[in-house]
């Protein structure tokens, strides 16, 4: 009896054990770099759903009646904001009073810099980001958040909002959203607290060896100019000092012209640029007739992801990545 008895008990557990995992909050995330950092602080706990998968761009994307069937499920979204996934405002207006959602660019602690005017970047928009904004950060998150939001962008609109929203290409930036996401989870999912935060605590300090990993990277190549295709590594070149001289196009919605194209590829000639940055989402032969004719070598770079499979890892294989790139093609 006492046998049968253990074995019912044993039984009930084991029925009774997926209800701890189900009691986690569903939880659905617009991009792969944000989805990577849920993901991570969730781990042992439940996985966060992607909207934004495989090789498809946040600047391009559509909804489909997938997507709209994952975001009806969800208790809590987690998004960058209105300037990263437009796709995503009238879905998240229809879901707002059913589910939690958390909007990352209004995440304490970010520093969030304007948007820069043109493709080629003038001198005085420039200069002062070759060398005197390679701040350390020194594992801190970065203060006065709000300090550009009020930038006007010359009256010019990008449909982005008054800042760059490619917010995670700062490592510090990504410790600030780590510390939302933490604190959201918490707050929905009080049982499961105690993993969220030996999570987060983790991840933080993994950010912080990749970022002065990546530091001794790019390190002997942080003097060389060069171009990328679109506008989104600002964060990146302010945190780590490299010298991005400017973009074929300032937003991958819009594909330049044949006048942009020849000031870039003037640009490239009058710089020296060492290396054209394409891009896996966008078109590959701009880049080839950007160079034609000049000594620049030309190399891909994936600030959103595209190329990585989803999950905890991303995040540290997309900003490594990043740096191995332009280390290779800057050294040749």
């Amino acid at each position: 009896m006492k046998f049968a008895a253990a074995l019912l008990l044993s039984s009930a557990a084991m029925i009774a054990a997926p209800s701890a995992y189900a009691a986690a909050p569903d939880v659905v995330v617009s991009i792969k770099p944000i989805h990577s950092l849920v993901a991570a602080i969730m781990k042992g706990v439940g996985e966060p759903k992607l909207i934004v998968d495989g090789a498809a761009s946040p600047h391009t994307f559509t909804m489909k009646p997938s997507n709209a069937r994952t975001l009806e499920g969800a208790d809590m979204v987690f998004w960058v904001g209105h300037g990263m996934e437009a796709f995503l405002e009238k879905p998240l207006e229809a879901l707002a009073s059913r589910a939690t959602v958390v909007t990352l660019e209004d995440a304490p602690g970010l520093e969030k810099l304007p948007f820069r005017e043109g493709g080629a970047f003038e001198a005085h928009d420039h200069g002062d980001h070759d060398h005197g904004h390679d701040h350390a950060h020194e594992g801190h998150a970065h203060g006065d958040g709000e300090k550009h939001a009020d930038h006007d962008d010359d009256g010019h609109d990008h449909d982005h909002g008054a800042f760059d929203t490619h917010l995670w290409l700062d490592p510090m930036n990504a410790k600030a959203f780590a510390a939302e996401i933490e604190k959201q989870l918490v707050q929905a999912d009080a049982e499961h607290a105690a993993i969220y935060q030996k999570n987060a605590a983790e991840l933080m300090k993994q950010i912080d060896g990749m970022d002065a990993e990546i530091k001794e990277t790019l390190s002997p190549v942080k003097d060389k100019p060069f171009i990328v295709f679109h506008d989104a590594y600002q964060y990146f070149e302010h945190h780590y000092g490299v010298k991005v001289a400017g973009s074929i196009t300032v937003s991958p919605e819009t594909m330049p012209g044949a006048e942009r194209v020849k000031q870039i590829h003037e640009k490239v000639t009058e710089l020296g640029a060492t290396c054209v940055f394409a891009e896996p989402q966008f078109e590959p032969k701009l880049v080839k007739v950007v160079t034609e004719g000049t000594s620049a070598k030309s190399a891909t770079l994936d600030p959103e992801a595209a190329t990585l499979k989803a999950g905890p890892d991303l995040y540290f294989e997309l900003m490594r990545g990043l740096a191995t790139s332009m280390k290779t093609c800057l050294s040749q």
